[in-house]
């Protein structure tokens, strides 16, 4: 049942089935924390006991665009199919008040009549319509400008001529709805957010001297994100002093990057870290209180505009207590082989244990000497890969 370790990624490897774990085992282990922004970026909030629904209707278009796929489709196929029957009904209705179907009825029962006879003058509002179901036809082919030929409206109905212009109207509304609908769901933002990756866990460890909590960030595609911004927030429950409870307090903490300010520029991956100090949420925290009972989401959010579309998008992931490692580094995955640089993302997410003190940031601010009992790790810097050639010809000395 077990795959074996390194072969099958961590996340894809099959669990233990319930009866071969232990009954104090199972029923020992307590519930993980709800997320409030899950890996993916979907917000784990259930809207429940809505009153004024109405609202959802007074944007009808929004409404459909965050409909799911079957709905959508549902609601495409059934407003031609319900125009198309009502239009219908209308022709059919006209064709039975003007004696369309009567007369026709007649022709096709008596085709032997000469063309000086009665019928021979009469002109129906559309010709060749004999039932509702030729009428459903006609609907049809007014509405999708088919025009097979064999039926078509004359000049004598001016109310025929008035419901083919009201159809056609109709129609075009119809399709300009419903296309626009569909192609905004196929072009919307968070489409673009499915290359934009974050490291699955973060990290706590010393930089320049402090403890940094830092997680890395990387754009699959060549297309940039332009005006990328990355902020970050904590949530967690908190009271005030008047005993209020706040169930999801979220708080911004400051962030770090080579660029400066929350700009950053994503051609690469980047390791995002923010320094914490006095003023971050996570300065009384230690590495005992790194567990899944903690009461601690990091929610890392990120922005830009997408270069080829110009359509604003947004990533989102999240971090429990238990998804944040203490004393670990990200390991160096960029490369200078042949003139470029190279990212080898087969190592986006792996880490490397590095001397951390254990400790609170407050702790090592108070008691710096801390820091002269932790030995010094070498720098990551970039590698620079050289290619040996072969040489393809040889010069030989011939003898003289």
């Amino acid at each position: 049942m077990l795959s074996r370790k390194g072969i099958i990624p961590e996340e894809y490897v099959l669990t233990r089935l319930a009866e071969d774990v232990p009954d104090h085992a199972r029923y020992r282990a307590r519930e993980r924390r709800a997320r409030f922004v899950g890996k993916n970026g979907a917000c784990n909030v259930a809207h429940k006991n809505i009153r004024e629904q109405g609202r959802f209707l007074q944007d009808v278009f929004t409404t459909l665009v965050d409909l799911k796929w079957p709905h959508t489709l549902l609601i495409f196929t059934m407003s031609f199919l319900c125009s198309w029957l009502l239009f219908g009904m209308v022709w059919w209705l006209i064709a039975f008040a003007h004696g369309d179907l009567d007369h026709s009825t007649r022709l096709q029962r008596d085709p032997g009549e000469g063309a000086a006879g009665p019928a021979a003058t009469f002109v129906p509002c559309v010709t060749s319509i004999h039932s509702f179901t030729s009428a459903f036809l006609f609907s049809i082919e007014v509405q999708v400008t088919i025009g097979f030929g064999g039926r078509m409206v004359t000049e004598e109905c001016p109310a025929a001529i008035l419901v083919l212009i009201v159809q056609n109207i109709v129609g075009l509304v119809i399709n300009a709805i419903m296309l626009g609908c569909i192609f905004m769901k196929t072009a919307q933002a968070h489409r673009r957010a499915e290359t934009l990756i974050f490291s699955k866990h973060a990290v706590i460890a010393l930089r320049e001297g402090k403890l940094c909590f830092m997680l890395r960030v990387g754009d699959l595609r060549k297309s940039m994100i332009i005006s990328a911004t990355i902020r970050m927030q904590v949530v967690k429950k908190t009271s005030s002093l008047e005993g209020e409870v706040v169930p999801l307090n979220q708080i911004d903490i400051q962030m770090e990057n080579p660029v400066g300010g929350n700009s950053i520029f994503l051609v690469s991956p980047l390791i995002i870290y923010h320094v914490i100090d006095k003023n971050s949420p996570l300065y009384d925290i230690s590495p005992p209180e790194l567990h899944h009972h903690e009461d601690l989401e990091i929610i890392v959010i990120l922005e830009g505009v997408v270069e080829t579309t110009g359509i604003t998008t947004q990533a989102r992931t999240s971090y429990l207590a238990d998804e944040i490692l203490w004393g670990q580094r990200f390991v160096p995955i960029v490369a200078e082989e042949d003139g470029q640089y190279s990212v080898d993302y087969s190592k986006f997410g792996n880490t490397v244990k590095v001397p951390t003190p254990s400790c609170t940031a407050r702790q090592l601010e108070e008691d710096r000497s801390i820091m002269d009992t932790m030995p010094l790790s070498p720098k990551g810097t970039i590698r620079k890969r050289s290619v040996k050639l072969k040489p393809k010809f040889t010069i030989n000395d011939e003898p003289s």
